[in-house]
């Protein structure tokens, strides 16, 4: 467990296994809630469900996908990402993600501009994660896409 926190901010770590009590939801987070830590317009927000992570609410995972995407971020949102995500909470993209993303992109789910999103949507349907989280996503957060996901993900 890591202490003492990017720019001094009160932070305790970034995984917990084994946290005992109520379940823990899985929220696989993409680059836009990773880079929300420092981006002004969603710190506040940010920052809040880092501190539910914390006390045990959620759990935080990833994708290689994310990790990717990082890659060309500013410095510290990079060390934040190496600071929190590890091979433990970081799943590699399969070839069933893949094939899954290519479904949603087919019958138009999501338009082919949001590949990557699609990619983000199949990482977290195959592994079963409880939640996708980003502060982008209003192209996806809609009843007509959840029925085209639910469809697709039931062929």
């Amino acid at each position: 467990m890591q202490t003492g926190g990017p720019r001094g901010v009160g932070w305790t770590g970034c995984y917990y296994p084994g946290v005992s009590g109520p379940r823990t939801f899985s929220l696989n987070l993409d680059t836009s809630v990773v880079g929300g830590y420092y981006d002004p317009e969603f710190m506040a927000d940010t920052r809040a469900l880092w501190r539910l992570m914390e006390a045990g609410r959620f759990r935080f995972v990833s994708s290689q996908l994310v990790i990717d995407e990082i890659a060309g971020a500013p410095k510290p949102v990079r060390e934040l990402m190496r600071m929190c995500f590890t091979s433990e909470n970081v799943l590699d993209v399969s070839v069933e993600m893949e094939d899954l993303a290519a479904a949603y992109i087919a019958p138009k789910v999501v338009p082919a501009v949001f590949a990557d999103d699609a990619q983000h949507v199949a990482v977290c349907a195959v592994a079963r994660f409880d939640y996708l989280v980003g502060w982008n996503f209003k192209h996806l957060a809609n009843a007509r896409r959840e029925a085209g996901f639910n469809a697709v993900n039931l062929l």
